[in-house]
């Protein structure tokens, strides 16, 4: 987690964050503070409130409200967490046996585990909403495509997949909730508690860690309006907010506040047109990797909201290999060199990036820039996301620049299996399939070595290039919260911690 000064007040000023302080740092993005305000807030009691949709569902796993899902963590509970070094920490799940071919799994239950309702955590329940889990419309479904049956036992649940996965259990930090009603409950720390226009989340007593919460009521806002958010956040009725801030339709907020980042999974990448053109070769391809600064573009064009990285996967997972990573760095002289030496220098590359983002956009032209300066012609194809990825199912480019979610196993193979679904660069490779397997059915213990021989064989054929990867962000009023250290999926991971002013 990363704590940065935020200085944005709307969507259109996203690059001049790069002013900001760095990590460590907080400052007001509003230094003439009102005295009197500061005067009613030390005599007003502390406490916390966030924002909820009650026409929209709860469930954690079939809303599509984000501001509902982002109190999810505070009434549900996985059977594991994923931390913030993208590793499994187990929650409900007590232990657990995996067969030697890694289809099937039995998670053993904790004892003693309880509903805000007084419903004991069964085999069958955990099965109920795992199985709720990867059916139709959840949001959760395409994690869980290759599960193939969910059976309950006594205090148990056995998942059986299709084909090999070593690391399920970072897929299963999926809330469980009783039922597939709007409101749910579950076995987390809080309980909501409705009264007409009135909702607020209420401490557990019997909550089966026995943490003590910062707050034992979190009081609701209620909201109505998609646009409503924004003005109680800057009007400070409701305590923090979550944000992409370099997303396509990142809002713009106000006033004085605090950010904190977390990492996320999501992936800027430079994708390459593999069968024809070239890009065909894997020589060019390794080349025009040097001309990708990513340090400057992670902090330049992201304003710091995001990290670089050599490799597909996140420098915070135990998988990134820093040496691999180090031979694949930015060098605009052996770029200059190898592209003479290959012919290619003053060849016309089409490099194409989705307009509707700003900051993906200036990365793909700050790319273009660079490769300029090598030798190369470069044409930015600017283009909105429908015709953006229509010219990628047609192959009308070279290059391009494409952002994906990946899940916490860090599964590239939508991207990069022959038969992958965003495998636009049509990359058809034996050896890449094979290692993707292998690394999907590496044990939990060996991933590492597994996903270093992968990242090699990579980094010398070069499908792809990763840039960095994105954060997401937290943004509090100034000085009410401190002590915060969100997750993905978790914004209030480690709650007891949090000092509520």
């Amino acid at each position: 987690m990363k704590r940065f000064c935020a200085c944005l007040l709307s969507a259109a000023l996203l690059l001049s964050l790069s002013a900001c302080g760095g990590e460590g740092e907080a400052s007001s993005s509003d230094s003439s503070v009102d005295t009197s305000q500061e005067e009613v807030r030390e005599s007003e009691t502390a406490t916390l409130t966030l924002a909820f949709y009650p026409q929209q569902s709860l469930h954690p796993a079939l809303s599509a409200n984000r501001a509902n899902l982002t109190l999810a963590p505070l009434l549900y509970e996985g059977l594991f967490a994923v931390d913030g070094s993208f590793t499994a920490q187990p929650v409900l799940c007590e232990s657990y046996t995996v067969s030697p071919d890694k289809l099937t799994w039995t998670f053993t239950l904790r004892g003693g585990v309880t509903f805000s309702d007084g419903t004991s955590l069964t085999g069958e329940v955990a099965a109920a909403a795992l199985e709720l889990a990867r059916g139709e419309g959840s949001r959760y479904s395409g994690r869980l495509s290759h599960v193939t049956s969910i059976t309950a036992g006594e205090g148990t649940v056995t998942v059986t997949l299709d084909q090999p996965n070593g690391s399920l259990p970072l897929l299963l930090d999926i809330p469980l909730a009783l039922g597939a009603g709007e409101r749910p409950v579950g076995t987390g720390p809080y309980l909501l508690s409705e009264n007409g226009e009135e909702a607020e989340l209420t401490a557990r007593e019997n909550w089966w860690q026995a943490r003590q919460m910062p707050a034992d009521t979190i009081s609701l806002k209620i909201m109505n309006k998609s646009d409503e958010m924004i003005f109680a956040f800057d009007a400070g009725d409701i305590s923090l907010v979550e944000v992409d801030l370099m997303g396509t339709n990142s809002l713009g907020y106000s006033g004085s506040y605090e950010t904190w980042d977390y990492s996320t999974t999501s992936m800027i990448y430079l994708g390459f047109h593999t069968r024809a053109g070239l890009c065909q070769s894997a020589e060019v391809r390794k080349a025009l990797g040097r001309g990708v600064d990513r340090e400057s573009i992670a902090r330049i064009t992201y304003a710091t909201h995001a990290v670089p990285s050599a490799l597909p996967v996140h420098p915070d997972s135990p998988m990134y290999d820093r040496w691999i990573a180090s031979q694949l760095s930015y060098d605009p002289e052996a770029l200059v060199k190898e592209l003479e030496a290959l012919g290619a220098a003053g060849r016309e590359l089409v490099l194409l990036v989705n307009t509707e983002n700003m900051a993906k956009a200036s990365a793909a032209q700050w790319i273009a820039d660079q490769l300029e300066s090598a030798g190369m012609k470069v044409r930015v194809d600017n283009l909105p996301f429908e015709e953006y990825i229509s010219a990628l199912e047609a192959g009308r480019f070279d290059l391009y620049l494409g952002e994906v979610a990946l899940t916490a196993d860090f599964d590239l193979s939508a991207l990069l299996a022959s038969d992958g679904a965003l495998n636009y660069g049509r990359w058809q490779d034996e050896q890449t399939d094979q290692l993707l397997a292998a690394l999907a059915a590496a044990p939990m213990d060996s991933r590492e070595e597994a996903a270093s021989a992968l990242y090699a064989y990579l980094g010398q054929r070069v499908p792809l290039v990763p840039v960095c990867f994105k954060n997401n962000s937290v943004l509090t009023k100034w000085g009410r919260l401190s002590g915060l250290s969100p997750v993905r999926g978790n914004l209030f991971y480690d709650l007891e911690n949090w000092v509520i002013s």
